[in-house]
Formats: C-alpha cells, sequence, structure tokens
C-alpha cells in the first residue's frame, strides 16, 4: 500500500499548488469574464459572451503589436543568445560558471529598477545620444525613448538570460567525439553547426522560445516605462482595466483571450519544430 500511494503522495504539494494558484483562479477568472454589472452594485454571472466580442475588436491592435514584438523579441534573442552560449560551452573552460554568473547578475536587480535605468540610457541627453549629436553622427532631433525599438530592446535585455541558459545547456550535452567525427568527415565549419550542432541544440532553443516569448508578448512594464500611447501592449491594457478602471470582466476576457492566442502559437510552434523529434534529440 505504502508502495502504491508514495508516487501520489509525492505530487501531492505540487498539485495542490497548482490547483491553487493556478486552476482556482482561472475558473475565477473565466467565470468573472461573464459576467455583468460593476464594483459598486457587483457582478453577476450572465454567460455573457459579447464581453470578449467587444474585448478584442477594442483591443485587436494592441494583440497584435504585442504578439509582434514578443516574437521579434524572441528572434534576437535567439541571435544573440546562441553565440554566446556556444562560446561560454566551448570555449569557457573552467571559468564557464563565472561567465554564467556575469550573464545571471543583472537579474539580483528589480526588473522594474533595471528597465528604469535602460530608460535613463535612451534618453536623449544619456552619456549614450548625446555626444553622438553633438559630434554630428545622429541629428539633434533624433530620439529612440519612446518608440518601438526602445520596447523590443528593453524585452530583449530583460529576457534574454531565459535565452542563452537553456540552449547554453544543450550545448553543453554535446559529445565534442561528434563535432569531431563530422570534421574528420570533411565537413566545414557551417556544414558542422548546420548538420550537428543546431540540430543537437534544438532542445534548448525550443525551451528558450518558451520561456521568452510569453512573457515578452504579455509584459506591460518595458512598454510602460519605455514607450508611448504607440507602442501600447496588451498587458498595459489588462493592468489598467484591472486596476485603474476596475473593469473586471473587460480585463479578465483580454487575459483569457491573450492565454488561448499564445498556448495556440505556441503548440503551432511545438508541432512545426517536431517536439518528438526534438526530445528525441535530447535524450540521444
Amino acid at each position: 500500500m505504502r508502495r502504491r500511494l508514495a508516487p501520489y503522495a509525492l505530487i501531492l504539494p505540487g498539485g495542490l499548488w497548482l490547483l491553487l494558484f493556478f486552476v482556482i483562479p482561472m475558473v475565477a477568472m473565466v467565470s468573472l469574464s461573464l459576467m455583468e454589472g460593476d464594483v459598486v452594485s457587483g457582478y453577476r454571472l450572465t454567460w455573457h459572451w459579447q464581453t470578449y466580442v467587444e474585448a478584442i475588436d477594442n483591443y485587436q491592435t494592441q494583440i497584435i503589436r504585442s504578439l509582434l514584438y514578443g516574437l521579434i523579441t524572441t528572434v534576437l534573442q535567439i541571435i544573440l543568445a546562441f553565440p554566446v552560449a556556444y562560446w561560454i560551452a566551448f570555449h569557457g573552460g573552467r571559468k564557464k560558471s563565472m561567465y554564467l554568473l556575469l550573464i545571471l547578475l543583472p537579474f539580483f536587480v528589480s526588473f522594474v529598477l533595471r528597465t528604469i535605468s535602460w530608460r535613463f540610457v535612451l534618453t536623449d541627453e544619456s552619456f549614450l545620444l548625446a555626444p553622438l549629436k553633438q559630434i554630428g553622427l545622429l541629428p539633434p532631433d533624433f530620439h529612440i525613448l519612446g518608440t518601438a525599438p526602445a520596447v523590443i530592446g528593453g524585452l530583449t535585455y530583460n529576457f534574454l538570460p531565459f535565452m542563452v541558459l537553456p540552449i547554453y545547456v544543450a550545448l553543453e550535452r554535446i559529445d565534442p567525439r561528434v563535432v569531431e567525427a563530422a570534421r574528420d568527415l570533411y565537413a566545414g565549419p557551417v556544414e558542422v553547426f548546420r548538420r550537428v550542432i543546431f540540430p543537437l541544440a534544438l532542445p534548448g532553443v525550443f525551451a528558450g522560445v518558451l520561456m521568452t516569448f510569453v512573457p515578452a508578448s504579455s509584459d506591460y512594464v518595458n512598454s510602460e516605462i519605455l514607450g508611448s500611447s504607440s507602442t501600447t501592449m496588451i498587458g498595459q491594457v489588462i493592468q489598467a482595466q484591472y486596476l485603474r478602471y476596475q473593469n473586471y470582466p473587460t480585463a479578465s476576457a483580454l487575459s483569457f483571450t491573450l492565454m488561448a492566442i499564445l498556448l495556440i502559437g505556441i503548440f503551432a510552434y511545438a508541432r512545426a519544430l517536431g517536439t518528438e523529434d526534438v526530445l528525441k534529440v535530447a535524450a540521444r
């Protein structure tokens, strides 16, 4: 009896945690999105599905913009993170732990403070832009704060370690003898990377995309601090509907819609990439 109950006892704490902080809030959010009323008179469940239609119709621009920012951020992170993870995995030597610590070092500072610091760097009179304007490399009216590149840059900066670490773990597991065998078979550097290294690193890329695309698409801090009214993301809209306007049904409908879109995108990405093949590569 103890042997039969032991597995269930081990998953019980985690299961209760997910039930308490994920399943119950999710059910509450869905039910709240179907209610009508206000904070003063209260809300009642009327199965008002029109809230979803109105929310999507009113804020489809912000939803599309958020997904686009998340996609661009994820692509930029792959481009930036892969060389860093590759160099640490294959050329880091005994100092690999130190290099990883340097990548994680910014996380010892608050997420909001890091974003505010990024704002100081991008201001028109900052130490970065002011000298370039003075020597004529940039026009006097040039500015980047409050634009889409500033928001995307902040997202890329804040979530970059979440892409570096999974790719590094996948590259670290590659047997050097496999790379040497490919070179012995007269494969050039490009062929070795394309046919050996990158396919074996796909599990890390897959995990990195999941860990960066979802939070980047739903983030509201970077767009609030680094952006403007023309770069509003759906996270800002949800935050305002919840806390500023107290329009809980609309906020819940937008939250659930965003989650559904992200889940559909993740499943489509996993199917296109072939998760079974990725798992087989990881097992090897």
